[in-house]
């Protein structure tokens, strides 16, 4: 009995001392890190608000902006592997540094654009620029949490996606509406100048804020580092069966099956994100701001799923029914909406509903990789699963865009992308639940 009182006592620092260690880190890197995603989300969808002016000025089809859109997701497909093991071979603060810049600089060469040609060209530029910069960050992470933590903490990072709508809705329809017309531009070329600026100051401020690793974190003690040390070694231990090299990443089944699952995740998230404004617009509403008023609803509820199934998986180390149960939500709510596509109340609540289950989901999805892959597989397998689901972004826009061009009406689309979400569940199913259920 005496020893077991001494055990517990001995075991009470100890832990008081680790959870000060991880609150420090969290606030030392999330919030940061946090903005950086919100930026990035925000120039990547801005182009769904633009589009609300751009289409009419330009003459573009509504086939010829879901390729453009859809672009985008070429490059970020075809350099996502590459950057994220140049990112591990160079350090995350230079890397993660250019990528913001690049992706701030082309997407204010947006408004520059006059024809479809331009518009695409510059697109897949972007997707190259900004290639690497999710998967990377979710690498880099892996070196500071333990697998355990890593669900609430990918969700508090990734907060930042649902936030760019929050925020960036209401700003958008302000910008182009304050904005037009101003020193001869219209309101979508200041909408891309303005929301560009973020991410070129936050990636000049990355060599200064962004620790390459806990060994160069100049604000840790060595205390402190020594007891992160231990944290991360027993973490290790845990996975002792996990998978060292780039061929581990690259040719893992698992990681191919996580790529398929989120695939189904984009489908559904990228329709949300470039065409609420029009799912809105086409409900009832005509005022770009109040349009960017009621998209950073659904966004909201994103926001909100994320913290509480993340915080949920964690509490109870369950990943697969974090997943499945959302999934099977989300697709009921995204197929509903095509009843009531007329409806304003009835369509911002049933994509929050969807938003809620679907992107609130992301956050555990990201925390599997890592529960079997290690180092270099790790940095590859994200990246390769992030490269294999983004296929989904040109699919998503291109299918939209044809489907309302063809028929009036993106229900078909909806109900596909709710199909896929029907059929990856059986995916989550299929990872063995003793191996990510960590």
């Amino acid at each position: 009995m005496p020893s077991a009182n001494a055990g517990t006592s001995l075991a009470t620092p100890v832990a008081d001392r680790i959870k000060a260690l991880y609150h420090k880190i969290t606030w030392k890197l999330i919030p940061f890190l946090c903005f950086c995603y919100l930026a990035s989300y925000l120039d990547r969808i801005n182009i769904g608000f633009a589009k609300l002016q751009m289409l009419q000025d330009l003459h573009f089809s509504e086939t010829a902006f879901g390729l453009g859109a859809g672009l985008f997701f070429v490059g970020y497909i075809l350099f996502e592997v590459p950057s994220n093991l140049v990112l591990e071979k160079v350090g995350a603060k230079v890397w993660i540094a250019r990528i913001m810049i690049t992706w701030g600089l082309l997407s204010a060469c947006t408004m520059l654009v006059t024809t479809p040609t331009q518009f695409y060209f510059v697109r897949l530029l972007l997707g190259a620029a900004e290639a690497g910069f999710l998967p990377g960050v979710l690498y880099y992470l892996t070196t500071w949490f333990p697998t355990y933590r890593r669900g609430r903490i990918i969700a508090l990072f990734m907060i930042g996606m649902p936030l760019s709508s929050v925020i960036g809705g209401p700003l958008s329809g302000w910008i182009m509406g304050a904005f037009d017309n101003a020193a001869g531009l219209r309101g979508w070329q200041w909408l891309f100048i303005v929301e560009a600026v973020p991410s070129v100051l936050l990636g000049i401020l990355t060599f200064w804020v962004l620790p390459d690793n806990p060994h160069k974190a100049k604000w840790l003690t060595p205390e402190e580092k020594a007891l992160l040390e231990g944290e991360l070694r027993l973490d290790e231990v845990e996975g002792k069966h996990s998978k060292h090299s780039f061929r581990d990443g690259f040719f893992n089944l698992k990681v191919w099956m996580l790529g398929g699952i989120d695939f189904s995740i984009l489908l559904s998230a990228y329709a949300m994100a470039f065409w609420m404004p029009t799912f809105i617009r086409n409900a009832g509403v005509a005022d770009n701001f109040h349009i960017g008023v009621l998209t950073a609803l659904p966004s909201a509820a994103a926001l909100v799923g994320m913290l509480l199934i993340g915080a949920s998986s964690d509490r109870r180390r369950e990943r697969r029914w974090h997943i499945i149960v959302p999934f099977l939500m989300g697709a009921a709510a995204m197929a509903a909406t095509t009843f009531f596509s007329h409806n304003v109340f009835a369509t911002v609540l049933l994509f929050a509903i969807a938003s809620a289950t679907i992107i609130g989901a992301v956050p555990v999805f990201f925390s599997l990789p890592a529960t079997f892959l290690k180092g270099r597989a790790a940095a590859t397998g994200f990246a390769l699963a992030c490269s294999l689901a983004n296929i989904a972004g040109l699919v998503s826009n291109s299918l939209m865009g044809i489907a309302i061009d063809v028929t009036g009406s993106g229900a078909g689309a909806l109900w596909f992308f709710a199909g896929c979400l029907l059929l990856s569940s059986l995916l989550v199913i299929a990872l063995p639940a003793k191996l990510v259920n960590r």
